[in-house]
């Protein structure tokens, strides 16, 4: 047996139905018909997850699973619990998550799906032990294929690693981060380390598809579905078979698109457009986004239930800005590659040079370093690059540690600067300004103090000491 599950369910028919179909994919398990004899049962034996429904009475409110969800994690914070629940109260599993249950299912369930969700709860990797060292770049690349991720600063090897870890189950991962840090490139390495790395990998730019054509272009259709259908259509769940599917900019999806993609990731079935036959597909979803989901769910911009379905595990990327120590050896990387490329010798970076490529704040992070040095190879034709040569490239200043260029009424001039970095910089300034007192940058900047503690962490700025609230 793989492992031994705990199904807790006041329905006996329920119970007798997952245990067959546990039993049939090599799980042992027992059932427990009641929060206390749940809690009973698992301070006796040992079980490797638990499945549980929320209701357990001829209350609706779920405030029982809830409660039985807490007390399971206050007693064994390391047992996954995987909620089962009507599609009434898609809420209430939202509040589950919150409180630390691994994933959520809906009934009727999907035998797939359940399958899928127990496998990856049981896979996901354990956090890493207090006082455990973090890999360096050398074991990472023994260990896994890296392919373009650059960079060797700690903090984003922890987050490499992170990715690495969890790339061999079926977890979704949401990467987030500005433009340019390379979401891309870390959602084509979990593939290639996973056991889908021979099957597809489907980029999707979900900004890029308008809301009229959403349907058709993830689902596919049917001929006659519409005017212009004139021949059946693959949609791109149906290539991603088998693989994995990259939603990017998942952030500017429309409401009413969410709730079609919700579906799919709820239980991997969809309708073809002007098909009545529901079908299904076993994909690996990655997502990605520059947008703040959690600010955007707090405005009723995206749905929170599509928010917890795809972040089951989150990886943040930092920003070039956040990682100055990695600045030069990318460039000289890019330089190389750059003059392979073009056939031409690669120049190299005076220690001036490589000083003000450390001080710039590359709004366009790797992907804006890279395209410099790309233009410093084909422009520049030099044995060494000088800073001010690469200043006069980029349309910057050269003095070290200068601010970007501003426009008229002292704003930073177009194209240097995105909004993500302009808040930066701002609240930076703020927190010199008011020598760190909180209160006064938050009164200043017409946030709450919450709100500026949740951009301090975003944005690496939280004095030394303090936790976000």
């Amino acid at each position: 047996m793989k492992a031994r599950l705990l199904v807790v369910d006041d329905d006996a028919s329920v119970r007798a139905s997952l245990a067959l179909l546990l039993k049939q994919h090599g799980y042992a398990s027992a059932g427990a018909a009641s929060p206390a004899e749940a809690l009973a049962m698992l301070a006796a034996d040992g079980f490797d997850l638990v499945l549980q429904d929320m209701n357990f009475t001829r209350s609706t409110s779920g405030a029982e699973g809830l409660a039985l969800l807490r007390e399971v994690r206050a007693r064994r914070p390391e047992l996954p619990v995987v909620l089962i629940t009507a599609w009434g109260s898609i809420g209430l599993a939202v509040e589950g998550m919150k409180a630390g249950a691994a994933d959520f299912l809906t009934k009727p369930w999907s035998n797939a799906a359940l399958l899928s969700a127990v496998e990856t709860a049981l896979s996901l990797p354990g956090v890493r032990a207090a006082g455990e060292p973090a890999l360096d770049r050398a074991e990472l690349d023994r260990r896994w294929d890296l392919g373009g991720l650059l960079g060797g600063d700690p903090r984003f090897l922890r987050i490499v690693e992170l990715a690495m870890r969890v790339a061999p189950t079926d977890a979704a991962v949401l990467v987030t981060g500005e433009s340019g840090t390379g979401k891309e490139l870390v959602a084509e390495a979990i593939h290639r380390n996973s056991r889908r790395k021979n099957g597809p990998f489907v980029k999707v730019n979900l900004g890029g598809i308008s809301p009229t054509l959403f349907e058709s272009e993830m689902f596919g259709h049917v001929r006659g579905a519409f005017t212009d259908a004139r021949a059946d259509r693959r949609g791109r769940f149906e290539v991603a078979h088998g693989g994995t599917v990259f939603l990017d900019e998942v952030g500017e999806v429309e409401p009413a698109a969410q709730v079609k993609l919700l579906r799919v990731l709820q239980d991997r079935s969809y309708e073809v457009l002007g098909s009545s036959v529901t079908r299904t597909v076993d994909v690996r979803v990655v997502a990605a986004t520059n947008r703040d989901l959690g600010e955007m769910v707090a405005r009723g911009q995206f749905r929170e239930d599509l928010l917890y379905r795809l972040n089951l595990i989150a990886v943040r990327l930092p920003a070039l800005r956040e990682r100055p120590e990695d600045v030069a050896p990318l460039a000289k990387r890019f330089l190389a590659r750059a003059a392979e490329a073009y056939g031409r010798a690669a120049p190299a970076l005076t220690a001036g040079a490589a000083a003000w490529l450390g001080g710039q704040l590359w709004p366009g992070n790797v992907r804006q370093l890279k395209q410099l040095m790309e233009r410093a190879v084909l422009v520049l034709e030099r044995e060494t690059l000088e800073a001010a040569e690469l200043a006069a490239l980029a349309d910057q200043p050269a003095a070290e540690g200068a601010e970007p260029r501003t426009a008229g009424g002292g704003l930073p001039h177009p194209g240097s600067m995105t909004l993500e970095a302009m808040e930066r910089s701002m609240i930076a300034r703020a927190l010199e300004h008011y020598g760190g007192n909180l209160t006064r940058v938050a009164e200043a900047l017409g946030l709450s103090r919450p709100a500026l503690y949740r951009r301090l962490e975003k944005h690496g700025l939280l004095p030394r000491g303090e936790t976000a609230e």
